[in-house]
């Protein structure tokens, strides 16, 4: 009778990195990149992987391509329904990967491309793995101003997927020596809500608000905006007919990206810069102009840079407040927001150090300071500050999330402030909603 765990050993054993690029190429990826879990480039990274994939030594990174003119397309059925096939192809090819090494005797698994997560971690960190910054640390491409991860040869028409395997490698990754964006800004000019900036500043709030409206944050204020309507008649005094379709339309085909006009833009990568080089003024009529000028509503937080960047820049575009989410359930998660939501355009003029102060079952303290439209964070109390904010981190959070007044709170002593109140005022109208 053959032993057949001593075959799978011997399999395992001369599973070397080419053998792993191999069976992931069978497996139906496009590219592939290898990097240890050791990697300094994962320091970051690594608590989390190790949390759900404890025997982890190396992550395979690999890429599926996506058809471009879908994602061009100012339809965004026609875009999303290829973001959602590519999807499910990075998520099979993963689940081959790891079928194939499990064959071999070898330990391995996959996290999803993007959904399903672990969402009763919301709305703190809810992936596994970050497939980004594997990928850049594997060698498969580098991050361009858009925050996509641009490929040498196929630009940034790519989903990623990682599988965590239980192989040592000898050799350490490289990454890609030189990055395939060439900052044409593009992405800049297409970007409906201004998030991307041509000095490299990225709004995360103004592309999380519209693109990512159908997602996590924007159905909960859905939901919430039916629980407040009274009637029918004042649900639909708020959310029009369409936008309930819409929703409807996510709830049952999966939630559509709003814009992703970034990532449609771009020219980068060999197999995409030719047409962009042959005819410029071409590829920006028919590419760019199109996205630019087509009528839509965009979804903007209440007095946000993004908000003025609508209404300034796109005539044909409808702007449309709506709530400002996640809203934070820890002290940690509020600082952390801080670095997400701040509108350096609603910080003009403001030169001012925070001292922040929670005490009770959260207790934290921390330097925030604002200044040049520039924002920073530090632990501890760092320096003299203009404003100390002394608060029950219970009664701040509850703040946070419009639960509680700031009036209650400091007639209760909940909160007390030491230096100019107007700055706490400044303060907000840097975090809008």
């Amino acid at each position: 009778m053959v032993d057949r765990s001593l075959s799978f050993a011997r399999d395992a054993a001369v599973l070397d990195a080419n053998a792993l690029r191999d069976i992931a190429l069978e497996a139906g990826a496009d590219d592939v990149g290898l990097v240890s879990l050791d990697d300094p480039a994962l320091d970051d990274q690594r608590r989390d992987i190790l949390a759900a994939f404890p025997f982890t030594r190396t992550l395979v990174s690999f890429i599926v391509r996506m058809n471009r003119e879908n994602i061009r397309s100012p339809a965004r059925s026609a875009a999303n329904v290829e973001f959602h096939h590519a999807a499910d192809d990075c998520d099979e090819v993963a689940r081959d990967i790891v079928h194939a090494l499990q064959a071999r005797g070898v330990r391995a698994a996959y996290p999803s491309m993007g959904f399903p997560m672990e969402a009763s971690r919301w709305p703190d960190k809810m992936w596994i793995i970050s497939h980004k910054p594997v990928a850049v640390a594997a060698g498969l491409g580098q991050m361009g101003i858009h925050r996509n991860v641009i490929h040498p040869t196929f630009g940034n028409f790519i989903l990623l997927g990682t599988v965590a395997v239980d192989i040592e490698l000898e050799a350490r990754a490289r990454p890609l020596d030189f990055n395939p964006c060439f900052e044409c800004k593009l992405c800049v000019a297409a970007c409906p809500t201004g998030a991307i900036a041509p000095d490299g500043h990225f709004d995360f709030a103004a592309c999380y608000t519209h693109n990512y409206r159908e997602f996590m944050g924007g159905f909960g204020e859905w939901a919430e905006t039916i629980a407040d309507s009274k009637s029918a008649r004042a649900y639909r005094a708020k959310v029009s007919d369409a936008e309930t379709v819409s929703m409807w339309q996510s709830l049952a085909f999966g939630p559509n990206y709003k814009a992703a006009y970034c990532m449609a833009v771009c020219p980068a990568g060999a197999d995409v810069i030719g047409a962009y080089q042959a005819d410029k003024k071409r590829y920006l009529q028919e590419i760019v102009d199109p996205l630019q000028k087509k009528a839509e509503t965009v979804y903007v937080v209440a007095d946000s840079d993004a908000e003025t960047y609508v209404t300034r820049r796109f005539p044909a575009k409808t702007p449309k407040r709506v709530g400002s989410t996640p809203r934070p359930v820890t002290i940690e998660g509020f600082l952390s927001g801080l670095r997400l939501f701040f509108q350096r355009g609603k910080s003009t003029g403001l030169d001012a150090v925070y001292h922040f102060v929670f005490t009770g079952a959260d207790r934290r303290s921390a330097t925030v300071v604002i200044a040049n439209k520039m924002l920073s964070v530090d632990d501890g109390l760092v320096g003299d500050s203009r404003l100390t904010v002394t608060a029950d981190s219970e009664t701040w959070l509850r703040f946070m999330r419009k639960e509680t007044s700031l009036v209650w709170a400091l007639l209760r002593g909940k909160i007390r402030l030491r230096g100019d109140p107007r700055l706490l005022l400044a303060f907000g109208r840097c975090f809008p909603g």
